[in-house]
């Protein structure tokens, strides 16, 4: 095959995998996606807040979000087409990546396949989230350090630069990525530190990343504040070897064989010593996880595209035998079949029943990895239900009320998916913004608020009763498959708060 013909087929082959990747996150979405995701609903609320800050994250995925919903409007079709084209752009890359380095069609069908089956990958960027930008952001720093191995010019350096300040400005653990690099030059390609050009690419990105960290000066380093909590907290019964098993578990059981063969090859195989680097990349982000008891199993996922291409390019050159070259279509159509019977488990492609009574047959239990109570599904799946009900509850209420009454009104809650809830989906109601204590609502604060009239969503009457002059229970929030803390939410109508709520603020932060 001449290259012209070559170079044709490998981009076949990156198009359909990248189409197939996008029409699967299309349909899922069309077809209901079960609704809005409990961050999502807070994401959105940020958006409405721009600023150079967040408690639990930086601001670009927020600005990007903002942007997006002026454009295309806040339709969940709309908001989910973002992470679904950041998907099916990581698979192009890693498809661009492996051709960069010497693959053939072989080794872009494996590749590409490596990331568009990987049921992480799947799952995180079927949500909006700053997560599936992350991964993005990873894969094409990935692929601007192999350009930059083949040809050292200033400008790769200085995009690389500016690609890793933004997803710092997306989120912090770009770091990871940082140090990856770092490490991999130091083990690797030590000629590279008597040039200036790394060090001004870090310069770069140190000088987008600043205002996130101005930001959090100013607000008493939220950010790590909201970090020690979860790692104290929610975070704080997992473990290194939960860790490494999710790495086998996540991306999809039958592609381990094909990234481990990746970094095996990465670090040891001779034709593909030049890339060296993302071997140690990969294994100082790894480490630095695994030092860190807390972290889950997904924090590595962004880490994966160049282990993919450097296994495609492994077997396409060993499995050339005869007796083997059959490995080259039947484990390929395994990865797919092996996606494709454990997709319902990371996207809501079945309605509820159906999945639920696809969970039983297949023994998989509804799992959590915040240690909460579950009942039929998932925690990842139940935060996708509930919202609405809780803004038409609270409604309930609130249009009881008098014009006078409604016109000083705070409705109040103490998680920001509640809060989301009703500044969401309160619109269509008549709600007012809701106030709260958690992460960024704190950050907010009261408003203009005076508490002489207070609807509360959730808590118990021992809660609220003692700081009112009245106060009662007047509804109860319950919702089929939501989280069952969400479930049987009680609401309060409560007049005369007895404090100004500006005094009492500062003892209501809650960052987790």
């Amino acid at each position: 095959m001449n290259n012209v013909s070559s170079t044709r087929t490998e981009n076949i082959i990156i198009i359909t995998c990248a189409l197939f990747t996008f029409l699967l996150h299309l349909i899922v979405n069309v077809n209901g996606g079960y609704g809005f995701f409990r961050d999502e609903l807070y994401y959105i609320a940020c958006s409405d807040h721009l600023d150079w800050g967040y408690v639990d994250q930086p601001p670009f995925s927020i600005f990007l979000l903002k942007c997006w919903r002026l454009l295309f409007g806040d339709s969940l079709v709309s908001i989910r087409m973002l992470p679904a084209l950041a998907h099916t752009g990581t698979v192009v890359l890693a498809g661009l990546l492996t051709k960069e380095i010497g693959g053939k069609a072989f080794a872009v069908v494996l590749a590409c396949l490596g990331m568009a089956c990987s049921l992480i990958h799947l799952g995180m960027s079927g949500i909006y989230s700053m997560n599936s930008i992350d991964i993005l952001i990873w894969t094409l720093s990935m692929y601007l350090l192999v350009r930059i191995i083949h040809t050292p010019k200033p400008e790769y350096w200085i995009t690389l630069g500016v690609v890793l300040g933004i997803g710092l400005l997306n989120k912090i653990s770009v770091l990871f990525l940082g140090a990856g690099i770092f490490a991999g030059i130091l083990f690797t390609n030590r000629n590279w530190l008597g040039t200036r050009w790394p060090y001004i690419a870090g310069i770069i990105a140190l000088a987008l990343f600043l205002p996130y960290i101005f930001w959090n000066l100013y607000h008493d380093n939220a950010h790590l504040e909201f970090i020690h909590n979860a790692s104290a907290g929610k975070y704080s019964g997992r473990s290194r070897i939960e860790f490494v098993k999710e790495q086998i578990l996540l991306l999809n059981p039958l592609s381990a064989p094909v990234w481990i063969a990746g970094l095996a090859s990465l670090l040891f195989y001779k034709p593909l010593q030049r890339y060296r680097i993302f071997g140690w990349l990969y294994l100082t982000a790894f480490a630095i996880l695994v030092i860190n008891r807390t972290s889950k199993g997904e924090y590595l996922a962004p880490g994966y595209a160049c282990l993919f291409a450097a296994a495609g390019i492994f077997f396409e050159q060993k499995l050339t035998v005869r007796s083997v070259r059959w490995l080259r279509i039947i484990y390929p159509a395994l990865m797919v079949i092996a996606t494709a019977v454990l997709v319902p488990f990371v996207m809501p492609l079945l309605p509820v029943e159906e999945y639920i009574s696809y969970a039983r047959k297949m023994g998989i239990e509804p799992d959590s990895n915040e240690n909460k109570e579950l009942a039929e599904l998932p925690q990842f799946y139940a935060d996708m239900f509930g919202w609405q009900e809780k803004a038409r509850d609270v409604a309930a209420v609130y249009n009881s009320l008098s014009e006078t009454e409604k016109s000083k009104c705070a409705i109040v809650s103490n998680n920001y998916g509640r809060c989301g809830a009703i500044d969401f989906y309160g619109a269509q109601y008549g709600l007012p913004k809701s106030i709260g204590n958690h992460n960024n609502y704190w950050i907010w604060g009261p408003r203009e608020y005076t508490g002489e009239v207070i609807i509360i969503l959730g808590g118990r009457m021992e809660d609220h009763v003692d700081d009112f002059e009245s106060c009662e229970q007047v509804g109860v929030s319950t919702c089929k498959y939501c989280m069952p803390y969400e479930n049987n939410v009680r609401i309060f109508l409560c007049r005369g708060l007895k404090y100004p709520p500006a005094s009492i603020w500062k003892d209501e932060k809650h960052y987790e």
